[in-house]
């Protein structure tokens, strides 16, 4: 896929006329995608893309299009010169672009993870055995993701990781189901053991008879999956300087009243991790790390090339929001967490989350799947569905007990058009005080 991107992009610049300049942005994958039911293969086959992005500029007037590629050089070159030729059409019938934004310094770089994972089929014998007698209902994604850039001023950028990501859930009943996310850069049949050898544990205490518990405020566990919802919420607008500089931010009290969070609390941007570039599509080389939330006090924007240009700031991402988000550990070990909880609740897994007060950053949502009243430190039965509805401030400011040692990579499971590239790195978090309305 790079010699044919590299190809491809050196033949539409031999097109271009005076003074025009060429951006070129490419996207591809080879995956297998394995869909199970029952802990049985339902549907298995393999996707083989590649997009090709392109962005014509001359002067300070720009325009865009993209287009699906074969694979086959000619064929290609054929389709995505009739773009071009499209675009220069567009371009003498557009205006200037007063935020056009693209890197005019040359910076190659090329990044290959192309680390060694088994055959998808040895994963799903894998899977099967360690999930025997289960009723297992879930998605095996295993394959290699591209992503790279050209410009005719001569950068060239490549990106590759190879990553697998196994998303499923296993069912008592009806709604009664634990679920669990297994993915990564390396697989090891260890850990997934482990993981469903934990799932049959929790699998038995659904089976006892649920408890009922009242609305109010309690004491609980959000593992990492639970707080991962939380803070995609948080991450909506949180992070973006345009939703800054317009105080649209849902943490616009951390903007303008200096509002804190506990300092146990610090999230970067961790662009190192491998999964996704680290260079935009137009070009700009991102740093390793970038400091959002700092001790509980907040530190920088994520500014992509757009809102860098409008405010004269310096480009750190694609789009404003996080892809690579790593939220620091704390002290509480694993072993300890029931123990630290105590009576309360353990929160696997929260989902229809949305704002009930943007402006005070207050999110609601449901809990789901399986949770668990927790009595001395014990798991003791599976609670009901319960809404939860409370604020940042409060979940990871002054309620926070503490977060645990051990973190979790959870990879993004979207694989609508493409396999995501967005990942969070996260502990658990113990929380006193978490209301639940009903």
């Amino acid at each position: 896929m790079q010699d044919h991107f590299y190809l491809l992009s050196e033949q539409l610049f031999g097109k271009l006329q005076h003074d025009e300049i060429l951006l070129c942005h490419f996207e591809g994958e080879a995956s297998d995608f394995v869909r199970f039911n029952h802990n049985k293969v339902r549907q298995a086959g393999n996707v083989t893309q590649q997009t090709l992005s392109i962005n014509l500029i001359k002067g300070n007037k720009q325009t865009s299009g993209h287009c699906e590629l074969s694979g086959l050089i000619e064929n290609d070159f054929s389709l995505s010169t009739r773009i071009l030729v499209s675009l220069r059409k567009q371009l003498d019938l557009l205006p200037e672009d007063p935020y056009l934004n693209y890197s005019q310094e040359i910076n190659n770089s090329e990044n290959k993870h192309l680390n060694d994972l088994p055959e998808t089929g040895e994963m799903l014998e894998q899977i099967q055995s360690s999930a025997h007698n289960l009723d297992l209902v879930g998605i095996l994604a295993n394959g290699t993701l591209y992503t790279g850039f050209s410009s005719s001023t001569g950068q060239r950028n490549w990106h590759s990781s190879k990553t697998f990501n196994f998303d499923w859930s296993c069912y008592h009943q009806t709604d009664k189901a634990v679920k669990n996310n297994y993915s990564g850069f390396d697989w090891k049949n260890t850990r997934l053991s482990t993981i469903m050898d934990e799932t049959k544990e929790q699998l038995g205490i659904l089976k006892t008879t649920p408890r009922i518990i009242q609305p109010g405020k309690y004491r609980v566990y959000l593992a990492p999956a639970a707080l991962n919802e939380i803070l995609s919420m948080m991450s909506w607008g949180g992070f973006g300087l345009k939703s800054h500089r317009t105080l649209q931010t849902p943490l616009i009290k951390m903007v303008t009243e200096n509002q804190l969070l506990n300092p146990a609390i610090t999230l970067m941007e961790e662009n190192n991790r491998g999964l996704a570039p680290g260079f935009t599509e137009a070009g700009f080389m991102l740093a390793e790390n970038v400091d959002l939330i700092s001790n509980g006090h907040y530190k920088n924007t994520l500014a992509n090339a757009r809102s860098a240009k409008e405010y004269d700031q310096t480009v750190n991402c694609d789009h404003e929001t996080p892809r690579s988000l790593n939220m620091s550990a704390g002290n509480i070990k694993n072993s300890e967490l029931l123990s630290k909880l105590g009576t309360g609740i353990y929160i696997n897994n929260l989902w229809y989350c949305n704002y009930s007060d943007h402006n005070n950053c207050k999110i609601t949502g449901m809990t789901r799947f399986a949770c668990y009243w927790v009595d001395k430190g014990e798991l003791q039965a599976p609670v009901n569905v319960m809404r939860f509805d409370d604020t940042i401030y409060n979940i990871l400011g002054s309620n926070l007990v503490g977060l645990s040692t051990e973190k979790e990579l959870l990879f993004d499971p979207d694989t609508y058009h493409k396999r995501s590239t967005s990942s969070t790195s996260l502990p658990g978090a113990i929380v006193e005080n978490f209301k639940l309305t009903l």
